[in-house]
């Protein structure tokens, strides 16, 4: 599907149709009551009284598909968020909340919430290990911005540190703020996401060192000395991976805090895993972006946050 036929879908131009679409998603079986988990079917339909609503016939509560995601509370018209959706979905590098804010016609504060709740939904939950027997797994830290309340001086003492762990085979990209680049920083993480079968590439950073400790196989490449590949040892799927995020964050956000750098890392992982090249397009990406909205819940005055308070 289209760009252009894809921004032309009934749900991200019709209120109804959104719901619909959204409820489709997160509803595969029939309405499910957030407040008591009822599936009895024998809920209220209320949609004649507006746009989504029902209500349960067994804790008596009234609720829409909103209730439990992202998108709760939102005043945003569901098909305008949506558009949001799919906007973040579809370009490469991202897109700003000022650019959002002009496409939807709506306040600049509200665009730039509503991407914060979008990238919420980007993240990630319990994942299987990358990697496993046979596979390559790159290993990579780059440093962006800088920490909140330090001033800029010569090195990279005052950036942010980001850690990114590639899977070869399977193109999935997961990353990480870290506190810094010492062993006790990056291995923990490195064990925890990939499986011990696993070979490990990365460059002569003495943080891994002790890989092959606990790995399969580590080979390194040594950039100091000209070293980029040496057969399939190389890092430059991990290094790929950064320029795309680079780019985004320096010519589309240009500024990012450090307490929401965490979700912008997940809007550039969850574009590169779910990329064309593996056989996912723009309108199937933003179907896998709104499954994440479910179980989420951000406030405006606390967008780092969860709000447990649940409102139609």
């Amino acid at each position: 599907m289209s760009n252009i036929s894809a921004m032309s879908a009934p749900y991200l131009h019709d209120e109804g149709a959104a719901f619909a679409h959204l409820e489709s998603i997160l509803w595969p079986e029939g309405p499910v009551c957030p407040h008591c988990g009822s599936i009895s079917g024998k809920h209220y339909d209320l949609r004649k009284t507006r746009v989504g609503l029902r209500k349960c016939s067994d804790c008596r509560k009234q609720f829409t598909v909103k209730v439990g995601t992202v998108f709760e509370s939102a005043h945003i018209p569901l098909h305008k968020m949506l558009q949001a959706v799919y906007l973040l979905c579809s370009s490469k590098k991202g897109i700003s909340s000022h650019q959002l804010h002009r496409i939807l016609g709506i306040q600049y504060n509200s665009a730039w919430f509503l991407s914060h709740r979008i990238r919420e939904a980007f993240r990630a939950g319990e994942l299987a290990p990358l990697g496993g027997a046979g596979g390559i797994v790159e290993a990579d830290e780059t440093f962006i911005g800088r920490k909140d309340g330090t001033i800029k001086r010569r090195g990279h003492g005052h950036k942010n540190a980001v850690l990114s762990l590639v899977d070869r085979e399977s193109g999935q990209v997961r990353s990480f703020h870290v506190e810094g680049t010492s062993a006790a920083d990056i291995v923990p993480i490195i064990k925890a996401n990939v499986a011990k079968e696993t070979s490990m590439m990365t460059d002569e950073g003495g943080h891994y060192f002790t890989l092959g400790d606990h790995f399969s196989i580590h080979e390194s490449v040594s950039h100091k000395a000209d070293e980029y590949v040496r057969g399939s040892v190389h890092t430059n799927t991990v290094e790929g991976y950064y320029s795309i995020f680079k780019r985004g964050m320096t010519s589309v956000y240009q500024h990012c805090s450090e307490k929401h750098l965490h979700r912008y890392l997940a809007e550039f992982d969850f574009r590169y895993s779910n990329r064309v090249k593996l056989g996912v397009g723009d309108a199937e990406r933003a179907e896998r972006a709104l499954v994440g909205v479910k179980g989420k819940r951000l406030t405006y005055r606390w967008p780092d946050r969860e709000e447990p308070k649940a409102s139609v």
